[in-house]
């Protein structure tokens, strides 16, 4: 019989703050983090907005040594991580480490250690390359970094699907701890993307809002001015394990995940099927997974990019999936808030919902103030709403047609 697996712990390192109640008020507040790019002169873009990670000090959990041999993606997830297992109570002498695991999601690695190293190449020559270039911008090393940091020698993934990326690695650390290949696994996703080749690859790309004189309304899922998405960073970890192990050890569990579904559009290499059929067998996936039928959920943290075809065709999923009772469920998107986090949105959005759970608050939609005639659900407008929660989804979908929806659950022993 496969196993029972709750959340325990979480951390987050985000635009709008970090740890978990900074987080959290932030986003029932309706509060952005988007403001105009600290970290290199943005006025040449055509976005010069973004949301930046503003409160992070890395000291406290890293020496600065190691720090300094860390790009920021994997300093941000090794923080998140150690925030997640404090928050967990997790005492790690007492911890079976062989059976711990660590799976991370990132999209894009270390791109400023990247960048940084190709600067160093053009203007100083190849002698003068970091030996730290490697190990510091492969994507694994987020993964890799937090087993070292805590000794644990479970498996030890990466997942890397665009912007599901975090999405697919806590599905997969379900998954891992349901079968029984680990009691325990730390997973989320990370993501440094804000430097100046990134911003110009999705400024190219025409992908994101150049609404530069209002940063923080610039981030408008479903609503009919939206122009784009906004780049976000930051971190976000969850500590999974099975029920039997968290009781074992009186942890506090927050919520139980019950489903996992992935699926791909196999449409465009960025657009997404605008029938919403790979998003909808997603959905569909995690649902049959859970043994939960559509009228049984009550929020979906949507995906909800805030790009014109997106938005859309993620209504045209959820309407497939869940029929008339589309219309009576919630939906928000909270990178309204953050803005997308790339590879870590999946795992940020994933503890977002876990709290509404919780605390039977949904966070709003913010900047919706002209909603799409095509994007008619219920998307919790602007302010936070308070209702029970006991069923709730949380979508990611990424460049590649990749699908991924988690379902989570109030926890009942």
């Amino acid at each position: 019989m496969s196993k029972r697996v709750v959340i325990t712990g979480m951390g987050v390192i985000s635009p709008v703050g970090t740890g978990l109640d900074n987080f959290w008020n932030a986003l029932t507040a309706g509060v952005s983090g988007i403001a105009r790019i600290t970290r290199f002169d943005p006025s040449e873009y055509s976005t010069q907005i973004a949301g930046e990670v503003k409160d992070f000090d890395y000291s406290k959990y890293i020496d600065k040594k190691e720090g300094r041999r860390m790009d920021k993606f994997s300093q941000y997830a090794v923080v998140a991580a150690a925030m997640a297992i404090e928050d967990a109570g997790m005492d790690l002498q007492s911890l079976d480490k062989d059976r711990t695991g660590v799976i991370v999601g990132s999209g894009i690695g270390g791109m400023e250690t990247f960048e940084e190293q190709c600067r160093v190449l053009v203007n100083r020559g190849p002698s003068r390359i970091s030996p730290f270039l490697i190990p510091m911008m492969i994507a694994n090393m987020a993964a890799g970094q937090i087993a070292i940091k805590f000794g644990l020698r479970g498996p030890n993934i990466t997942a890397i699907t665009a912007c599901a990326s975090s999405g697919n690695a806590i599905g997969d650390a379900f998954k891992l701890i349901q079968r029984g290949g680990a009691e325990v696994v730390i997973t989320g996703g990370t993501e440094a993307p804000i430097t100046p080749l990134s911003v110009a690859g999705f400024c190219a790309m025409k992908a994101m809002s150049t609404r530069n004189e209002e940063p923080v309304r610039a981030s408008r899922p479903f609503d009919a001015d939206r122009d784009g998405f906004v780049m976000g960073e930051g971190a976000a970890m969850m500590v999974l394990e099975t029920l039997e192990h968290a009781q074992k050890r009186g942890a506090n569990i927050y919520a139980e995940i019950v489903g996992y579904g992935s699926s791909c559009d196999a449409y465009h290499i960025t657009a997404p099927d605008p029938e919403g059929s790979g998003a909808a067998a997603a959905m569909k996936m995690a649902l049959a997974d859970g043994d939960l039928k559509p009228e049984d959920v009550q929020y979906i943290n949507a995906h909800g990019t805030s790009t014109p075809v997106g938005d859309v065709a993620e209504v045209v999923a959820i309407k497939k999936v869940f029929g008339d009772h589309a219309y009576k469920l919630t939906v928000s998107s909270t990178k309204s808030m953050t803005g997308h986090m790339l590879g870590a949105a999946g795992a940020v959005e994933g503890i977002a919902t876990v709290l509404a759970i919780r605390d039977d608050l949904v966070p709003p939609t913010i900047n919706l103030e002209n909603p799409d005639p095509a994007c008619d659900l219920d998307f919790v407008p602007n302010q936070a709403r308070k209702m029970t929660v006991h069923v709730a989804l949380s979508n990611s979908f990424g460049f590649g047609g990749h699908n991924v929806t988690l379902a989570f659950k109030k926890f009942r022993p």
